[in-house]
């Protein structure tokens, strides 16, 4: 029964594209929260207020964006 595994044969697909998924998720997930913390901290901690703190959040979330967004592969 060993013998029959051969070493880089299996379809790993599924295991690639879940991986995919949780990687995608944790990074836009983590700068959604990032975005959100920093709309609050500033409306509700300092006297930025609403305005001050949604133009912060939105700086943060539109830089996220550019450096969170997937970059081209290279071509080899």
């Amino acid at each position: 029964m060993a013998s029959e595994y051969h070493r880089g044969e299996m379809d790993i697909s599924e295991q690639v594209a879940t991986f995919n998924l949780f990687n995608g998720l944790t990074k836009w997930g983590s700068l959604a929260l990032a975005s959100l913390l920093t709309l609050l901290v500033l409306w509700f901690c300092t006297s930025a207020g609403f305005i001050g703190g949604f133009a912060t959040a939105l700086v943060v979330t539109v830089l996220g964006v550019i450096v969170l967004r997937e970059k081209p592969e290279a071509a080899h």
